[in-house]
């Protein structure tokens, strides 16, 4: 009787709170209303795509027939069988250690010194540093700098000073192929989180920096310790957001500057598979998968960042 009285109350407390919702949902209809359109865009071309993803990733589904229920097959054969997965794993990787981190400073430091400068000069560094990061006709001064004969600007330049004897094939060359990718998605990267410091940096109020220095900030570099860090937190969690996902996200340099499929696959990246398995191969089971994993990691890796930006300043 005491363990059916305790359901009875939990039942009635389960029932009370819904019913408070309810009525707090009622009262405050009008905000959900203003809401709703975002809402309705979020979970349409966000959430129901992922949720997507994940049921196709354990079935076999080549667009044709309808989806067959296979488990975690594919998920074993991209971890033991599938070698240029482990390829693509790798130089992923790669780009992610050096793309994420130093274009996430880099764009910091590059906001950081153009504050500090008049404003129509700012406006015009602010363009030239974002314009890149949109901009496709950026791939066609990379494909003709780093052009494989006596033409390319850069086989011209090192020709010309006799570094060299005989043009090399920049993007053909597995050597050089994965530098040159690097350097193109770094230059790249700088855009949305660029553009998040720049705004942050310019709301930060200036009678801050006036009560740091009268508690004992002496430079600049304490200054941006104590005082600017922890004044623009939200900015620096999104432009590592913006980091993460342009590090992890690298498929479009590759396919465009060294081919698709790339020589002995030195650029493969996950991206890249994805785009092979999904858009030339039509099996969106495998790419669903391969999907799947790569969102899994780029959100671990947004809660790791998340939580060492959360010790700034403190």
């Amino acid at each position: 009787m005491q363990s059916q009285s305790f359901a009875q109350r939990y039942l009635a407390m389960k029932r009370d709170r819904i019913a408070h919702g309810w009525t707090l949902a009622k009262r405050n209809r009008g905000c959900y209303l203003f809401l709703a359109p975002y809402a309705i865009l979020f979970i349409t071309f966000f959430i129901l795509p992922v949720c997507t993803s994940i049921f196709y990733s354990f079935t076999y589904y080549n667009i044709l027939e309808p989806p067959r229920f296979n488990g975690v097959q594919n998920y074993i054969n991209l971890i033991l069988q599938d070698d240029i997965f482990l390829t693509a794993i790798k130089n992923t990787f790669v780009c992610a250690v050096i793309i994420g981190p130093v274009g996430y400073i880099l764009s910091f430091l590059f906001a950081w010194f153009i504050n500090e400068l008049p404003k129509w000069l700012r406006a015009i560094a602010v363009i030239i540093f974002y314009v890149p990061s949109i901009g496709g006709a950026a791939f066609e001064v990379f494909l003709i700098i780093f052009r494989g004969d006596a033409y390319g600007w850069f086989n011209s330049i090192l020709m010309e000073f006799g570094i060299i004897n005989a043009p090399y094939l920049w993007l053909t060359d597995p050597r050089y192929m994965m530098t040159i990718v690097i350097i193109v998605s770094l230059w790249m990267s700088m855009g949305t989180g660029f553009l998040s410091f720049v705004a942050g940096l310019q709301g930060i109020d200036r009678s801050m920096y006036e009560a740091g220095y009268v508690d004992g900030v002496r430079n600049r570099w304490q200054e941006l310790y104590h005082i600017t860090l922890p004044s623009m937190k939200p900015m620096l969690l999104f432009g590592a957001v913006m980091a993460i996902t342009n590090s992890f996200n690298v498929g479009l340099v590759p396919r465009t500057l060294c081919g698709f499929p790339s020589t002995d696959y030195a650029v493969r990246t996950v991206v890249t598979h994805l785009f092979d398995y999904g858009y030339a191969r039509f099996e969106m089971g495998y790419a669903s998968a391969i999907a799947t994993i790569l969102f899994v990691v780029m959100i671990l890796s947004k809660k790791a960042v998340s939580a060492l930006l959360g010790r700034v300043g403190t």
